[in-house]
């Protein structure tokens, strides 16, 4: 009830039968009296209501504002996040839930899988987003996440939204290429920036509609036992419990890469084009780009969200070339031991 409408039904209540008592006292110190009463407490239940009304104001959301994050960060050793995420796991007590449903927790893949392997890792834990990527070798190519409550029929409903998507993106960069004019040397780089992203482009939106092996992790939420029987699966790397998350929509994930291996670092893209390798499926294991120069540059965790297709739009020459969408391989080494489960 409102401050205002109780007022109201206070005036209601107690006000007529102020009115009777005074009009039955003839004398004028009683009606003194009974007046003085009258506006005490008036003045109570006004105060009484404000205050009421102050305890009953509804609590803003005080986790505005804040972001979980669950996974690896710029220049992280991967072999010391797989050891902290098999501790936490193995030190998850029951009582560990988020909202009284299970605990979430991000699922690291030894490779990229293909939707119908993910029933066999998942299938017995609830799901809610996969993340994936083309794994073309030496390119960097987009990572999306894809809501997936059911495995694999969401996963693949995803991608054909996606290789939808990317079909779009490779006639827009083939549209930004044939309408740079000029054969200097900037019009020239620019011009084949466009035509590598539509080559790109159209590699993933193959890859994708074939139902690749592009899925590397996932969002989990299970009990804690289930979680830990998760990570014993043989195409499990890790499993990373966030007891701390309540809210997926303010949680950003970020899991590695199957070929990241010793530390979190931008990557070379120094492969061919999709269009000069040889015909056929993509591997579903890349092999990892030459090293960088020293293992302390800085790093790059893989991003976590889609990034959105270039609005198609007609460009003059000299508009900067497209972003390149970052992923994070790492160079070659051995593969650390999956963490054990508890």
């Amino acid at each position: 009830m409102r401050a205002g409408n109780l007022l109201r039904q206070l005036d209601q209540r107690l006000l007529p039968q102020l009115t009777r008592a005074v009009a039955r006292l003839g004398d004028r110190s009683a009606r003194s009296g009974v007046l003085s009463w009258a506006a005490v407490l008036s003045a109570a239940a006004v105060l009484g209501t404000a205050v009421w009304a102050a305890d009953d104001a509804p609590v803003g959301d005080r986790t505005v504002g804040e972001v979980t994050r669950v996974g690896v960060t710029d220049g992280d050793s991967v072999p010391g996040y797989l050891r902290s995420a098999a501790d936490d796991l193995a030190a998850l007590s029951g009582s560990a839930s988020s909202g009284g449903n299970g605990t979430y927790a991000l699922v690291t893949l030894t490779e990229y899988l293909p939707p119908q392997r993910l029933a066999a890792v998942l299938g017995d834990v609830g799901v809610s987003t996969v993340f994936g990527r083309v794994p073309l070798p030496g390119r960097q190519t987009e990572i999306v996440r894809i809501p997936a409550l059911r495995v694999p029929d969401d996963v693949v409903a995803g991608m054909e939204e996606v290789a939808a998507r990317k079909d779009a993106e490779a006639a827009d960069y083939r549209a930004r290429a044939t309408a740079v004019d000029g054969d200097g040397a900037a019009e020239r780089e620019l011009r084949d920036r466009y035509v590598s992203g539509a080559e790109v482009a159209t590699a993933e939106a193959a890859a994708y509609r074939s139902g690749c092996a592009c899925v590397y992790a996932a969002v989990v939420r299970a009990v804690p036992e289930a979680l830990r029987g998760v990570a014993t699966r043989a195409d499990v790397r890790a499993v990373d419990p966030a007891p701390e998350v309540y809210r997926l929509d303010r949680t950003v994930f970020t899991p590695p890469l199957p070929e990241q291996r010793d530390v979190v670092r931008p990557p070379a893209d120094t492969g061919p084009s999709p269009a000069s390798t040889p015909d056929g499926p993509v591997r579903s294991t890349p092999p990892a780009p030459a090293p960088l120069a020293s293992v302390g540059e800085s790093s790059e965790p893989a991003p976590v969200v889609t990034i959105p297709s270039p609005a198609p739009s007609t460009p003059g020459p000299t508009e900067p070339p497209p972003p390149s969408i970052t992923t994070s391989p790492d160079s070659a080494g051995a593969e650390p031991p999956s963490p054990a489960s508890s």
